[in-house]
């Protein structure tokens, strides 16, 4: 197996995928430009921050899988993975605690406004009158737009900081809010009513692109902090510049709009990040998130070699559509399974799903397969005929 990793990773994850057996090549300068030319006989990519574009995976004969180290896959043409049968799998989970951290962190340094006052100190300037008027978080309400696993997590801190937590989430219902001890909004205008910081957790999407724009930071209190380490497009950014300046938000961001790609170059917007607490996307940098996801990265690697099949893949239908299923049991020899779909092909019948169980002793076997349409009564009665198969059913749901 080729493996190429396109950003940085563990070394120890390096060892274990070569303990896999696997060929493994890192080269951390890729770009979402210089990738395509790296991916000849690639197997396995792996990427952090590095675009995969449909260019690269139209550069990749070999290519069959597409491990995203970290959460969000929005970096990764899921399209052009489609049209070629590749999967993509990500780490779901692994950075929790780190994004949890850093939300909790900007929020703090917010208050505390300790950027400014931090880089005030350091140019020889003793302050203590202007940094001294922060208003505390105890006691507040922190308003989390998204009660994913990282919401949840930042919702834990907050509670033991004697803070008051209410949240929207797509999913979450009044009951659930209950049981998590956490107010219940129905929508994510009624978290910018009521709440003295807001933190943002959603996934990219076309459906959240500026779902935190004009009319929510219209909502919100004068002074109400404003914290994002989800994605850059869920906010407006220009609507947050208008309330910061309008309203006086303060606002801190780990994630832009128009960030750069890699781990280091220009940064264009000097001016949003002086108005606010701002870090260069480095929420899921931790050595214990860093690790949680290698280790993650070799399980998939593993599962894939295997079995074929991918842990947390993305772009797999999670239920077929078909409603016509066909058991055929049989006994397990050469040519079986092969004169069944001989049969299915001559009916012009498509094989959605398949799987071939063996029986203990391996003389016999179990086929279930999931079919787009269905076979006629006499291409069941040739299989029917047919020695070495036991019996045949048809199961229409």
């Amino acid at each position: 197996m080729n493996i190429l990793i396109a950003d940085k990773l563990s070394s120890s994850a390096v060892s274990a995928l070569e303990k896999l057996g696997a060929k493994v090549t890192v080269n951390s300068e890729l770009s979402a430009e210089t990738l395509p030319g790296a991916l000849k006989d690639v197997e396995v990519l792996i990427v952090r921050s590095t675009k995969v574009t449909a260019a690269a995976i139209q550069a990749a004969p070999a290519l069959s899988l597409i491990i995203r180290a970290g959460a969000g896959v929005n970096t990764i043409d899921l399209a052009a993975a489609n049209e070629r049968g590749i999967h993509v799998a990500n780490c779901p989970g692994k950075n929790n605690d780190a994004v949890a951290e850093l939300a909790i962190g900007l929020m703090i340094a917010a208050d505390r406004r300790i950027a400014d006052a931090a880089g005030e100190l350091r140019a020889g300037k003793w302050s203590k009158g202007e940094f001294g008027k922060a208003r505390g978080l105890k006691g507040r309400t922190l308003g989390i737009i998204g009660l994913g696993s990282i919401g949840r997590a930042v919702a834990g801190i907050a509670r033991a900081m004697d803070m008051k937590v209410v949240a929207w989430s797509r999913s979450l219902t009044e009951a659930q809010a209950a049981e998590q001890d956490i107010g219940f909004c129905a929508t994510p205008l009624d978290v910018a009513i009521v709440a003295d910081a807001v933190s943002v957790h959603v996934a990219g999407s076309k459906e959240t692109f500026h779902l935190i724009g004009k009319d929510f930071f219209a909502l919100m209190k004068k002074g109400t902090i404003f914290i994002n380490t989800s994605r850059g497009d869920v906010v407006d950014t220009d609507a947050l510049k208008a309330a910061a300046k309008e309203k006086g938000i303060r606002f801190a961001l780990d994630v832009f709009e128009d960030e750069p790609a890699g781990g280091s170059g220009p940064f264009a917007d000097v001016a949003l990040a002086a108005a606010g607490t701002c870090t260069p996307h480095i929420g899921a940098s931790t050595d214990q998130a860093s690790e949680a996801i290698a280790d993650e990265v070799v399980n998939i690697v593993r599962s894939y070699r295997d079995s074929g099949k991918p842990l947390n893949t993305v772009n797999v239908r999670a239920k077929s559509t078909a409603t016509i299923g066909l058991v055929v049991r049989h006994h397990n020899k050469v040519g079986v399974l092969a004169s069944v779909l001989d049969e299915l092909r001559g009916e012009g019948v498509n094989i959605e799903e398949m799987e071939n169980m063996i029986f203990e002793g391996g003389m016999t076997a179990s086929c279930t397969l999931l079919l787009d349409d269905k076979p006629s009564e006499a291409a069941l009665a040739n299989l029917r005929k047919n020695p070495v198969i036991i019996q045949v059913s048809l199961k229409c749901s």
